[in-house]
């Protein structure tokens, strides 16, 4: 039990600033420095997308893994929890996929046939799928929560293997590389199959009358918030929000395929009116008239 319950008592977190900085000091390292020399002359290094989603992307960072995000997350509320692992696994790596320019990406993964690197082996759908969603299943067993709230540093590990999965996971739906990416078709399978499997941890803490997990059942509770409101609120989270997300992620592909595949048949059925040119040319193609006797 805690002595005394202040959410909002600044606790630093040096790990986390030398962390963000040391992205910032890449991000700038690899814009200004690798880029000129690797890119066409004349050719944009990085666009203006690019930017607005790498700053996106190193802000959300610095809320999830920051005071107070991280400190509510670890000590008092499973929700908070759970909306930390949400920005960690959905919206950073989609924010920082996007950022990555095709050039930059290449030299990460090396070599000229991306898919043939070891990366790129483990950015297969079938492969990235199921690494995500195994760690994802292992986060929400007892002993690892219990772990993760005795211990920060296994707390902030927890974070980056998670969100090494979500880059691997999300590379064949929103990649830089074209040649990793599925057909709009199979992203929208593809993210369908994501979306099952955290609906059976978020059943299991919505549906639960007890407390889930001990770590979180305290005596002192953050702004009178219940242990099994918390829960709940937890699985909500991952069941409707995350849900809705991935959802809309394939609502959007749809569209958009179904425009495209619109605009191809349309391009089809467009006919060249004839022209006087036209005729004349079968007409000479065609050769003299035969006539019977």
């Amino acid at each position: 039990m805690f002595a005394a319950i202040d959410p909002w008592a600044w606790q630093p977190h040096p790990e986390v600033w030398l962390l963000i900085a040391g992205i910032v000091g890449l991000g700038f390292y690899a814009a200004r420095v690798i880029g000129p020399k690797v890119v066409t002359p004349g050719t944009e290094v990085v666009s203006t997308r690019q930017r607005r989603f790498f700053v996106l992307g190193v802000v959300m960072l610095a809320i999830a893994a920051d005071w107070p995000m991280h400190d509510i997350a670890e000590e008092y509320l499973y929700s908070v929890h759970m909306i930390q692992h949400l920005l960690i696994t959905f919206f950073i790596p989609i924010f920082f996929l996007q950022a990555t320019p095709e050039w930059l990406a290449r030299l990460i993964l090396g070599g000229g046939d991306q898919e043939r690197t070891w990366l790129g082996k483990l950015a297969k759908p079938v492969v990235a799928g199921i690494i995500f969603n195994v760690l994802a299943a292992l986060t929400h067993w007892n002993g690892i929560v219990q772990l993760s709230f005795d211990s920060g540093p296994f707390h902030y590990g927890i974070h980056l293997v998670m969100f090494s999965s979500a880059l691997l996971m999300w590379l064949p739906v929103l990649g830089p590389l074209p040649e990793l990416r599925l057909s709009p078709p199979a992203q929208m399978v593809y993210l369908f199959l994501m979306s099952i499997i955290p609906t059976i941890p978020a059943g299991w803490l919505t549906f639960a009358d007890n407390p889930v997990y001990p770590a979180y059942d305290t005596i002192d509770r953050l702004w009178d918030i219940s242990v099994v409101s918390d829960q709940q609120a937890a699985g909500f989270v991952m069941k409707v929000i995350g849900g809705f997300f991935l959802w809309g992620l394939i609502a959007i592909r749809f569209f958009r395929w179904a425009a495209a595949e619109r605009a191809s048949d349309m391009q089809k059925r467009i006919v060249r009116p004839l022209t006087y040119d036209d005729v004349a040319t079968e007409f000479e193609n065609a050769g003299p008239a035969k006539t019977e006797l």
